[in-house]
């Protein structure tokens, strides 16, 4: 019986590979964490999803991350960029973050013989994120082989797919409602479409619009 556990914070991309997750794995579980992050209602959104998806839910504090790294995600007195100069990251890079989420789900994974990770990351849409490059991806499932002498295999069903690939997937597994209207993936926190001004609610509306056209 293959078992998978899934990074999920409860947005378009997690929650489109959570249900990727369960047509593929025979059991699945998901992992959020609580990492000091202004809008805390992606952790109720993603325990809601999970519930839905019938899913066991965990979720584990990894709140020092806010504390040694500043960014607009965690810091309330930063507003999130509208763009970003080009000689650096935006400033809604949370540094270390999936390094860490990945290490300790990993470490979770491994007290429950779970060897398949799955997470959101891709770098088709790649907007300065290096923690979501395929060779970092890589890079890490080695290392976490070698560091804990178990073997993993991290998922990536989202890598090479930019965000109207990800709005394809999400209605071919049955969950396009559910991801448009139910999953938070606004910088500022409202769900469903967001408030359409962020650089996450350009991306996705950007990817909704271009698949709905498609899709008629």
């Amino acid at each position: 019986m293959s078992k998978a556990l899934v990074v999920f914070s409860g947005g378009q991309d997690s929650t489109t590979c959570l249900f990727w997750a369960k047509e593929k794995f025979s059991e699945v579980e998901a992992i959020s964490f609580d990492y000091g992050q202004k809008h805390r209602l992606e952790l109720d959104i993603a325990q809601s999803i999970a519930e839905k998806a019938n899913v066991p839910f965990h979720v584990f504090k990894l709140d020092l991350l806010s504390q040694i790294t500043d960014n607009a995600l965690t810091n309330p007195n930063v507003e999130v960029e509208q763009n970003k100069p080009d000689n650096r990251p935006p400033n809604t890079l949370v540094e270390g973050r999936n390094m860490l989420f990945l290490t300790y789900a990993s470490v979770y994974a491994k007290s429950q013989g779970i060897q398949h990770i799955v997470t959101g990351v891709g770098q088709a849409d790649y907007s300065g994120y290096p923690d979501c490059r395929d060779e970092f991806i890589q890079s890490l499932n080695q290392t976490l082989n070698l560091s804990m002498d178990y073997s993993y295999e991290i998922h990536t069903p989202l890598m090479w797919k930019n965000k109207e690939q990800i709005w394809e997937l999400s209605d071919e597994l049955g969950v396009f409602d559910l991801v448009r209207n139910e999953t938070l993936t606004c910088y500022n926190g409202i769900i469903g479409d967001g408030c359409g001004n962020c650089p996450a609610c350009k991306l996705r509306k950007n990817g909704l619009d271009s698949y709905l056209l498609r899709r008629k």
